[in-house]
């Protein structure tokens, strides 16, 4: 007992100087903050009282509604962290073209145990050392070396539909996650782990696990110091699954490293592989690993977390992209018509894999895509803390608070897409693009941080869905107005993604 009330004192000593010396730069961000409204502020855990309360199901709604009632600019206090929020497209761009303004908020702290300081959670000159370094191995012809195992993944994907394509309805989600997982391990780590065929992969497993972990402790600013959420249950579990990340991505940097050094930079084919007449394939560690064979600017720490951000961003967010893609055209059948006859134009019913210029045809594919990513917000909110002032409507709001952008609000705001939740694809046509503020459609950020990936993402989810459309028609269960959402760091559906498939003639 004694040991526990020292350390309970020590830590409370640590937070009272801690409190005393900050107060006066914590006065003017609180001034700066207060100028705006928001919901009541409570000691210890400032305006979280209604997300606290809530269960998680309302979570979403709840944000959604209270940015609705107060924005476009409005407060809040996550425990004494102050936060301004922007709903509107003119005020989240003075934030996100800013070359100085690029460091994350507070919340992507609690992932960097899993990813380090990698593109997503570091900054400054560090990041943008990393971001000049990794920006070629995302070159369209790498992106075209990766089609390959885009279009494997998805006929496999096709085929373990074939025994659920009978008109019931069933849930998609589990084997589409598979799916991008199976393409995001071999493309970003040029390694199988066949999770469409066994889903109890540790390292799956480890990484869902990781990612619930650093929600529920988000939302409960008690256990925001690294110090005291250690001691908790839950502090310990993330070591446990840290462990299983890292041990696994660990042993594939040096498994790795052995190849490439012993066949010159090359990954070797085995001899089934050269009979059907596979090319070589380099994935991006791969491609990482031959800079540092020719220039030795990589710690194995820091490949791992490139590696590690890669898998974290890669998988959830394509998963979820088809997944509202599907929900959307299944809603639609006369536009999810038109999609098909876009494919059928490019293919002419031929059996044949899915080449980077069929996915570069795709136009209407990709109006339809953009306008899912507007409705269905992959990922609902980003969050940026000020490095310098900035100006918005003539107030100053200083350095060191925290500006959460919702994404969610700003594609819908009638002012920039009349008539909001109506599905139009045709809202994406040039014309009609040039008509809006660039900063009002942003499903992959925007400005000097917008996410290297993209172009990764949208052939991969072009590929995903044209298997799909080219052997079913597809019908949603659930209307969109029926769709109740999880907005954690992925949007995603709280009953799944239901479905059913037909084979087309």
């Amino acid at each position: 007992m004694g040991i526990f009330a020292a350390l309970f004192i020590f830590v409370i000593l640590l937070l009272s100087l801690n409190y005393l010396k900050g107060k006066d730069r914590r006065k003017r961000l609180a001034d700066a903050v207060d100028q705006f409204g928001g919901s009541p502020w409570y000691p210890i855990i400032g305006t979280t009282l209604t997300q606290l309360r809530a269960p998680r199901e309302e979570l979403y709604q709840l944000i959604y509604d209270r940015s609705e009632k107060f924005g476009p600019i409005f407060r809040s206090w996550v425990g004494s962290i102050p936060q301004l929020h922007f709903t509107k497209a003119k005020h989240a761009e003075v934030v996100l073209k800013s070359s100085v303004n690029i460091t994350k908020g507070m919340n992507y702290d609690f992932v960097k145990n899993w990813l380090g300081d990698g593109l997503i959670t570091g900054t400054g000159s560090y990041w943008q050392r990393h971001r000049k370094l990794i920006t070629p191995t995302f070159h369209f012809k790498i992106l075209d070396s990766f089609q390959e195992v885009f279009s494997e993944k998805a006929h496999l994907l096709v085929e373990e539909l074939k025994p659920l394509a009978n008109g019931e309805y069933f849930d998609i989600s589990t084997l589409v996650t598979h799916c991008a997982l199976d393409i995001i391990c071999e493309t970003a780590m040029g390694v199988e782990i066949n999770a469409m065929k066994s889903s109890d992969s540790e390292y799956v497993k480890a990484i869902y696990r990781i990612l619930e972990i650093f929600i529920y402790r988000w939302f409960r600013p008690w256990l925001h110091s690294d110090f005291i959420f250690g001691f908790t249950a839950k502090g310990k579990e993330q070591r446990q699954v840290l462990k299983v990340l890292h041990g696994f991505s660990d042993k594939v940097i040096a498994d790795r490293k052995k190849i490439i050094q012993n066949s010159q930079g090359m990954a070797e084919l085995s001899e089934e592989d050269k009979l059907l007449g596979k090319k070589r394939r380099l994935a991006f560690l791969d491609l990482l690993l031959q800079q540092n064979m020719e220039k030795n600017e990589w710690t194995d720490k820091e490949l791992r977390e490139e590696v590690d951000t890669f898998m974290f961003a890669g998988h959830d967010t394509t998963t979820s992209s088809v997944l509202w893609n599907l929900f959307a055209l299944g809603n639609y059948p006369e536009i999810q018509e038109k999609v098909y006859e876009e494919i059928d134009s490019i293919f002419h019913g031929e059996e044949r894999p899915i080449l980077p210029e069929d996915v570069a045809r795709m136009q209407y594919m990709e109006r339809v895509m953009k306008e899912t990513l507007r409705i269905y917000s992959v990922i609902p909110y980003i969050l940026r803390r000020l490095e310098e002032d900035i100006e918005i409507e003539g107030k100053i709001i200083p350095a060191g608070v925290s500006v959460a952008i919702h994404i969610t609000n700003i594609h819908k705001d009638p002012e920039q897409f009349p008539d909001p939740f109506r599905f139009d694809p045709d809202r994406f046509l040039p014309e009609n693009v040039a008509k809006r503020n660039p900063y009002s459609h942003i499903p992959f950020s925007a400005g000097p941080r917008n996410c290297i990936g993209q172009k990764f993402a949208i052939r991969n989810t072009k590929t995903m869905l044209t298997a799909i459309l080219r052997k079913y028609k597809v019908k949603s269960k659930l209307k969109p107005e029926e769709m109740k959402f999880y907005g954690d760091i992925i949007l995603k559906p709280q009953e799944g993604i239901f479905i059913s498939l037909e084979p087309r003639n």
